[in-house]
């Protein structure tokens, strides 16, 4: 009887999209079994967790008899709280709470929960642009700001499991105001820098739009991006002094801002740093395209069945019927 083909079902949930698909061992998405359903800051925990089992099952419709699943791998957008089993993304505060238990049910397989970033850098690491380098930030700029963290070739995660939140380090002084003044994501996500350039008078309302302008030379859509940029760039310039970093690898969909954008923030890295170890890191763009968060999450499940180093707590015994 011939070997069957092992994949995982992978699920990544962001503040802006949740998708799932199948992933092979080499990292390589499944044609046609890739599914996405749009979130944003009015999802709520039910909402998102039924969205969730929807793009699961859909994904999961697509393995054949020759193929045999190993694992569920769920990347999301944090913190998370690991002994509770659940998220609380920052960008949907009314989903806080949501868990994924029901899916091992869904599906009949294992679960293994991780932070988003965490997933990136484990995908950068093993299949992308940080492969062969064992030192490695990855960073997602977004509808927020993620980080994961490699050292020595293994994902760190810390005791709760949210290490890597590199987009909740104040790299300025937070004055008054939001509570989340002076942070990397505050000053580098996506929404924020359409919203820093409107309160400057550019009439333009989405991402896309401040790329047309950036592209076309208007001054506030390029201050904008360079201020993104530079946020990124001191983020990584202070995590590479602590850390000693080989590689950081600047990934998610607001990087695509400006042609120029990742070296931008490699300009920033050298400016920034006040050590030759610091300033001589390999800034890189992402090696993945946009698969990297579901390639990571695939790795998680994989890691889990085969029973070596998992950068999380798989989900035990306690399962739901349904969300």
């Amino acid at each position: 009887m011939p070997q069957k083909l092992e994949f995982a079902l992978a699920v990544d949930i962001g503040g802006t999209k949740a998708e799932a698909a199948l992933v092979d061992r080499a990292g390589m998405v499944l044609s046609g079994s890739r599914v996405r359903r749009s979130t944003g800051p009015g999802v709520t925990r039910e909402v998102l967790q039924q969205l969730v089992s929807e793009i699961a099952l859909d994904a999961a419709n697509s393995l054949t008899p020759e193929m045999t699943l190993v694992g569920v791998g769920v990347g999301s957008a944090g913190p998370l709280d690991l002994e509770r089993r659940s998220v609380a993304p920052l960008n949907m505060p009314l989903a806080t709470g949501a868990t994924f238990d029901f899916l091992a049910d869904v599906v009949d397989a294992p679960i293994s929960l991780a932070l988003d970033g965490t997933c990136v850098a484990l995908a950068e690491h093993r299949f992308g642009a940080a492969r062969g380098h064992g030192t490695v930030l990855a960073l997602v700029v977004s509808t927020g700001v993620g980080g994961g963290v490699i050292i020595d070739g293994r994902p760190i995660t810390g005791r709760s499991g949210n290490a890597g939140h590199v987009g909740q380090m104040r790299i300025e002084r937070r004055g008054g105001g939001s509570p989340h003044a002076g942070t990397v994501e505050h000053l580098a996500s996506g929404p924020r820098a359409v919203e820093w350039a409107q309160e400057r008078g550019w009439t333009g309302s989405t991402g896309q739009d401040l790329a047309r302008a950036y592209a076309a030379g208007e001054p506030v859509a390029r201050a904008a991006v360079e201020r993104s940029a530079a946020a990124i760039g001191s983020a990584v310039a202070s995590v590479s002094t602590l850390l000693d970093l080989e590689v950081a690898v600047i990934a998610g969909g607001f990087v695509q801002v400006a042609d120029d954008y990742v070296d931008l923030v490699a300009a920033a890295v050298r400016d920034e740093s006040l050590l030759p170890h610091t300033a001589d890191i390999i800034i890189s763009g992402t090696g993945l395209a946009g698969s990297g968060p579901l390639v990571g999450a695939a790795a998680l499940a994989f890691d889990a069945y085969d029973g070596h180093h998992v950068p999380n707590r798989t989900i035990g015994e306690s399962r739901l019927v349904s969300p």
